[in-house]
Parts: structure tokens; C-alpha cells; sequence
């Protein structure tokens, strides 16, 4: 219950979004339904293998930050991707940890975590 934002693989795929959000859900449980989620992509491409480290560094300005990515062009929501994903515009709030999920053709997949520290 630490992970307070998620920087989501997120490709705007229906069946993509829809399995991300069900891990999600798997994983937090009833903390999914407090989590802040987005995703970067629609801001800087899909950049393919370079994606997961982009990602990343944007989820660890966030908690620099405390300003939330949103996820651009937001517009038409799937009823099964019905977790917080920050539409269209960045949001403030104080981050303690952030999860950056990455996925890849063939099973290659990598989940970062990152913890403010004093």
C-alpha cells in the first residue's frame, strides 16, 4: 500500500490496458482504487526499447516533483480500465513511491520501483 502512482505500459490498446488493469487490481488489490495512474506514452512515443527507461525517468520526476504525468488524449474511457488514470492533465500530490511498468513482445518485462528517501 507504499506505491501511491504508476507510470503504466499503457499502449491505448483495448486488450493491452484491459489485462495492465486487471494486474493492477490483482497485484493492490482495493489499493488499486487509490492508485494514481498514467501514461506517458501519448507525450513521447512509443520508443520501443528505449520505452521502459523513459518511462522510468519520468515516473522518478514525478516523485521528485510531486507532479503526476497525465495521460494525454484521454478521451473516450473503457468501462474494464476503471482505475484513476489522470486524464489529460498533470495533477499535484505528494508521491512516497512510484511502480514503473514496462512490457515487451515475447514475455520480456520489467516493473521498477522507486522510494522517496530523506
Amino acid at each position: 500500500e507504499a506505491v501511491t502512482y504508476i507510470n503504466a505500459h499503457g499502449t491505448a490498446t483495448k486488450a493491452n490496458d484491459r489485462i495492465e488493469t486487471e494486474a493492477i487490481k490483482l497485484v493492490f488489490g482495493s489499493h488499486a482504487r487509490r492508485l494514481a495512474i498514467s501514461s506517458t506514452k501519448a507525450l513521447h512515443g512509443h520508443t520501443m526499447g528505449a520505452a521502459g527507461a523513459i518511462e522510468f525517468v519520468a515516473a522518478l520526476l514525478a516523485l521528485h516533483h510531486g507532479i503526476i504525468p497525465p495521460t494525454a488524449h484521454y478521451t473516450e474511457p473503457d468501462p474494464e480500465c476503471d482505475l484513476d488514470y489522470v486524464p489529460n492533465c498533470a495533477r499535484e500530490q505528494k508521491l512516497e513511491v512510484v511502480l514503473s511498468n514496462s512490457f515487451a513482445f515475447g514475455g520480456i518485462n520489467a516493473v521498477l520501483v522507486a522510494r522517496r528517501v530523506s
